[in-house]
């Protein structure tokens, strides 16, 4: 549906984009992720017709859009600080765009689309009476009121508080799939994309580090920084590869790719008895209690620390200072290239 073909940016002499590649498919919810500073709004904001490309394209349905005015592209938005007219009411906000574009039955698509996102019988209402999150869903109905073809949200659930969030990112997404609506969806925070989107890709330094599927992507990192942003920090370097193996300060592994560092997933960590075959051996020296399992960080003698997480019905949990041995599950001994790999 979308395609985003070479695009570049820069500011001041500064890359901000460097040749980004982007496709989103119909009905697809798109999540770009990254730090401040990565470039992901200026990528939405190109896509929207809100900045210019130095160079590249953007197409919809395989024809450029670069030339097309922002309010006859036919998308949506919605962004953090909701943009809503404090002078208006609930109703008066979500005609406004339907009125702009001269729509007919104006009444019966306000009435839809409150219904929609739960804000039925709120019409006359203040919207600065409004909480935060009926404010949110509000800017929701009116961007969607007008039937975008495309929906872009920019940091949409970055005002609210942390649980309101949580909850909202499920109702949201629920919403956009309802109406089959294609959407990208600016974000810095990984439980939230997590929610939302059907493909993530993670962005740094201007550039796509890596696009797939929320769970391949925390399982299957596949490069330094994007392990690193998902929190997978038990990188270990490779000291010597050979013949499908590499030699590291931890031991030796299987690993048939030429990398200069891997990971060790805590998803592939589990404790093990002292005395088993190529087992770690460390001494713990964190436990932080989850609700539903511990978080152990053991220390080996080199000083690489290894993190991961055991049951908390766990039978036997090791306590600070204690000596422990885990095992690495093999194929969560993953590979990682350096940053800046592409998608």
């Amino acid at each position: 549906m979308l395609t985003v073909q070479g695009v570049t940016r820069a500011f001041d002499g500064k890359p901000v984009l460097r040749s980004v590649d982007l496709e989103v498919e119909r009905g697809e919810i798109m999540c770009l992720l990254g730090p401040s500073g990565c470039g992901k709004t200026t990528l939405l904001r190109i896509i929207a017709g809100l900045e210019q490309a130095d160079s590249g394209n953007v197409l919809v349905d395989g024809q450029s859009i670069l030339n097309t005015p922002v309010h006859q592209r036919g998308f949506g938005f919605m962004f953090q600080d909701f943009a809503l007219f404090p002078h208006m009411d609930v109703e008066k906000n979500v005609a406004f765009g339907l009125k702009m574009r001269g729509e007919s039955q104006v009444q019966e698509r306000i009435n839809e689309v409150l219904e929609l996102v739960g804000m039925a019988g709120f019409e006359r209402r203040d919207v600065t009476r409004l909480s935060g999150g009926e404010r949110q869903r509000v800017a929701l109905a009116r961007s969607l009121a007008p039937n975008p073809c495309l929906l872009m949200l920019d940091e949409p659930l970055g005002s609210l508080d942390a649980t309101l969030r949580e909850r909202l990112a499920l109702d949201l997404r629920a919403i956009i799939k309802r109406v089959n609506l294609t959407a990208i969806y600016v974000t810095h925070d990984q439980e939230e994309a997590f929610a939302i989107a059907d493909r993530i890709a993670v962005m740094n330094a201007g550039v796509i580090e890596q696009i797939g599927a929320p769970e391949t992507i925390y399982s299957r990192p596949r490069s330094v920084f994007v392990a690193r942003f998902f929190g997978l920090n038990n990188i270990v370097p490779v000291v010597r590869r050979y013949a499908g193996q590499v030699e590291t300060a931890l031991g030796t592994f299987t690993v048939n790719d030429a990398a200069n560092t891997i990971l060790l997933h805590p998803l592939g960590i589990q404790l093990a008895d002292g005395d088993t075959p190529d087992a770690i051996l460390g001494q713990i020296t964190e436990r932080t209690f989850l609700g539903d399992a511990y978080r152990l960080e053991m220390r080996h003698h080199t000083g690489i620390k290894l993190t991961f997480r055991i049951s908390a019905r766990d039978s036997q949990i090791p306590v600070v200072g204690d000596s422990a041995a885990v095992m690495i599950a093999p194929e969560m001994i993953i590979p990682l290239a350096d940053e800046g790999v592409g998608n």
